[in-house]
């Protein structure tokens, strides 16, 4: 369990999702990483974290996402996560940029 603040429900959920991922091939680490993240979004989807992105918040949940943002899916990564990252990363010009452009 890598948060001691996680409920019962919430490491249960984290579990299956990582059992999962590894049944689909993933790396340990890959699997943990992912089901923590997945957890921590629903966590503060759900006002159980202290502190929050706007991404999370805001964002569809992940059980109704599935892989639609995934970075291998069709539709990929979206405008929002996009912007983040050029922000974190200070690209000039990004408020006047569109999705293919932060790409």
């Amino acid at each position: 369990m890598p948060q001691n603040r996680w409920s019962a429900k919430r490491e249960r959920q984290y579990e299956h999702i990582k059992g999962s991922l590894k049944d689909q091939g993933k790396s340990e680490d890959l699997a943990e990483e992912i089901a923590a993240r997945t957890v921590n979004k629903e966590r503060a989807q759900h006002g159980e974290a202290r502190e929050a992105s706007r991404t999370s918040i805001e964002d569809i949940s992940a059980s109704r996402r599935g892989g639609l943002r995934s970075h291998s899916g069709a539709a990929g990564r979206t405008y929002e996560q996009l912007y983040e990252q050029a922000r974190k990363h200070g690209l000039k010009g990004r408020s006047k940029m569109s999705k293919a452009d932060l790409e």
